[in-house]
């Protein structure tokens, strides 16, 4: 529906709300107070640790009010709200279009750029990327790999970047390279972009050590567990990330951010969205400043159809359902799907009828029945020990399971419950 619409940029909205959390980690401080007058890309918020994010302003104008807004969630955060006036950007970003190839920055000072920018994973995780790049003593990575799966059904943001700004990407994929010490990346595209797998093959065809991985259409395989094995035959082991078997997956926004970061000083203040849906009058991509509300986004493909039953932050499988149109873009912002009422309509739960589908459908070897069961019998030691922290989340077991249970909703619940005592243990 969306994947042949051209990027198009969005207007700006007359006022922005910038969440502090919107990144894994701990959330960045305000810098700003009301009153204050700030520019396109001016710092306004610090990360508070390691994993944290900095946060740059996506508009010019005047702070608003510091506020307690609901997020994507629909839980309260601390906000920065802008008023819009012009679009003046920090004399410090490159805004041309001429593609720098050129990298001078030392690996030491690419790092600090890349965490100054605020940039984290884009494909919907929101990592920050400088601590991805920094890997733990004793750890070295081997290759580098590119996500251009987008594997969730709708979404076509990547699809889109691929074609419309792959030398970008790739003078990225080199700075991350650089980064890294790797002699080696791989992109992996699904089959069902083989305008992406053509174009990205035609640049990368003189560079060295990028090569293109085309990968069978299978969901969820944009998840960084099952890319690595898709990619390089590798497996990394439970509860244990990518650097063990010397892998580092980035996704291919977070990439042309790095570009953008470090070749043009630009820090991540924008995102493509995809906005779509079966009854979507004029589907597309936007280049979308952070902030904006996703009510803007609605409006630029006609407005709300008639038989909207729900609009979702994200694709139908990972996705959430918003509780507002008012609720902000964020840097983890990949799309906008509103669903017709038959389609987000949820069939009444029955009981477990022991099938097995959701167990053979999971992509991490879990048992969702069980893990849904221990949550809600509040048995967060043995949720544990059935390794529920592996879950990716992919929502692969309630598609599949014939008694419309709610498998992972209460598997997130459980996820967050059983974090919070792991968190506790390490105080």
């Amino acid at each position: 529906m969306s994947a042949g619409r051209p990027v198009e940029k969005l207007p700006l909205p007359a006022e922005v709300t910038i969440l502090m959390a919107q990144h894994i980690g701990a959330p960045a401080e305000p810098l700003v107070k009301k009153g204050d007058p700030v520019k396109v890309g001016q710092l306004i918020a610090k990360s508070t640790g390691f994993v944290s994010a900095n946060i740059h302003s996506p508009v010019s104008g005047v702070v608003n009010k510091i506020d307690n807004v609901p997020d994507t969630s629909g839980y309260r955060r601390k906000a920065i709200l802008i008023k819009v006036e012009g679009d003046e950007w920090d004399e410090s970003i490159d805004t041309t279009d001429e593609l720098v190839k050129d990298i001078s920055l030392s690996r030491e000072d690419i790092l600090k750029r890349i965490g100054d920018a605020g940039i984290v994973g884009m494909g919907g995780a929101t990592f920050p990327a400088h601590v991805k790049l920094s890997p733990p003593p004793g750890k070295i990575a081997g290759v580098l790999i590119i996500n251009g799966v987008e594997c969730e059904p709708y979404l076509t943001a990547d699809h889109r970047l691929m074609l419309e700004r792959g030398s970008e990407l790739v003078v990225g994929i080199r700075i991350l390279m650089k980064v890294l010490d790797v002699k080696k990346a791989v992109i992996g595209i699904e089959n069902n972009k083989k305008d992406a797998i053509e174009a990205m093959q035609k640049l990368v065809a003189v560079e060295q050590g990028i090569t293109v991985q085309p990968l069978k259409v299978q969901y969820p395989q944009g998840g960084e567990k099952q890319l690595i094995d898709a990619c390089i035959g590798r497996q990394v082991p439970s509860g244990k990330l990518p650097i063990e078997v010397g892998a580092v997956v980035h996704n291919v926004g977070t990439a042309v951010a790095v570009y953008e970061a470090v070749q043009k000083n630009k820090p991540l203040i924008e995102r493509v969205v995809t906005v779509t849906g079966l009854s979507v009058g004029n589907p597309g991509n936007f280049m979308t400043r952070i902030g904006t509300p996703v009510s803007a986004l609605i409006d630029a493909v006609g407005g709300l159809p008639d038989d909207t039953g729900k609009v979702i932050g994200g694709g139908p499988m990972m996705g959430k359902a918003l509780s507002s149109l008012a609720v902000p873009v964020t840097k983890g912002t990949s799309g906008v799907l509103v669903l017709p009422d038959p389609e987000a309509r949820r069939e009444k739960s029955q009981s477990c009828i022991r099938c097995g589908k959701c167990v053979s459908a999971c992509p991490m070897g879990l048992s969702p029945y069980l893990l849904m069961t221990l949550t809600e019998k509040d048995i967060l030691d043995r949720a544990e020990e059935e390794k529920i922290m592996d879950c990716i989340e992919c929502g692969s077991c309630s598609f599949t399971c014939p008694s419309h249970r709610p498998l992972l909703d209460y598997i997130r619940l459980g996820k967050g419950r059983v974090g919070q005592i792991m968190r506790s243990r390490t105080k």
